[in-house]
């Protein structure tokens, strides 16, 4: 599979821009933006490839920090075998619009990758889920009329709780605006991304060292916006610390069904 696909990514990779805005989404009222998606992977070199390749990110390093940038995110790698897939934990997937599917999964088969199911979705639209390395499902939404080769639309946190109650706690702490999206009914959307929210049939892992680790907000002023979530009660389990190597503040806690969520201030300069 990897010698099929090396030449196509190493020139995609020869032609990546130098590093410059992540293009993430302007804030909300409260300084909060969808940020990135991170990623416990076994090859970075591989999924560097893929995310550039096949979704047209532009890859960029920070210090140790390997990230491919995309528009309104930022997917971020960790080299270490991951401790199960995505399916199964906190969250299930993640999704992309993409122009053509036909083409898009033509072009994913033809390197040797997955496509779990294709599926007509909500109002006739073609979709599919892919299965990334590493057990990364991912699912993608045809528009035509994107005018990029792929866009992040929605990531998918499935809960044993109470789905509506773990939504409204998102709503609540970073501002979000509930809504229906398409046959999913619990839903909030944050600028640059929606987050939608599903009953799970099984038990569900926490994220921390699965395939997707956790799921990242860019924050302004950080510093006083943990400060405001620990007067709420938060508990972090990495407390605000500034980190000069990768130009980043960061902070990290976990929500209620057991996503790893990380606050950052400064990914919006990548």
């Amino acid at each position: 599979m990897r010698a099929l696909f090396a030449p196509l990514a190493a020139a995609a990779l020869t032609l990546v821009a130098a590093p410059a805005s992540a293009q993430l989404a302007p804030p909300n009222d409260a300084g909060v933006t969808w940020g990135h998606i991170h990623l416990t992977v076994e090859d970075v070199g591989l999924h560097e490839r893929i995310w550039t390749e096949h979704f047209g990110g532009n890859a960029v390093q920070k210090g140790p920090l390997h990230t491919v940038r995309l528009p309104s995110t930022v997917m971020i790698f960790t080299e270490r075998e991951p401790t199960g897939p995505s399916r199964g934990s906190g969250v299930d997937h993640f999704g992309f619009s993409v122009p053509d599917l036909a083409a898009f999964l033509e072009r994913w088969q033809a390197d040797g990758f997955e496509v779990e199911a294709e599926f007509e979705g909500y109002g006739g639209r073609p979709q599919a889920y892919i299965t990334v390395p590493d057990g990364i499902r991912v699912e993608l939404q045809e528009i035509p009329d994107l005018d990029v080769p792929a866009e992040p639309y929605h990531v998918h946190i499935y809960t044993r709780g109470d789905v509506e109650e773990l939504r409204d706690w998102y709503v609540d702490l970073f501002s979000m605006t509930p809504r229906v999206r398409g046959s999913i009914p619990v839903t909030a959307d944050v600028p640059g991304m929606n987050v939608s929210f599903g009953a799970a049939e099984g038990e569900v892992s926490g994220t921390r060292g699965r395939a997707v680790d956790h799921i990242g907000f860019e924050v302004d002023d950080l510093k006083a916006f943990t400060d405001r979530l620990t007067a709420l009660g938060i508990e972090f389990d990495v407390a605000y610390r500034e980190i000069d190597s990768i130009e980043l503040a960061i902070a990290f806690f976990t929500d209620p069904s057991g996503v790893y969520i990380e606050l950052t201030e400064g990914l919006d300069r990548y």
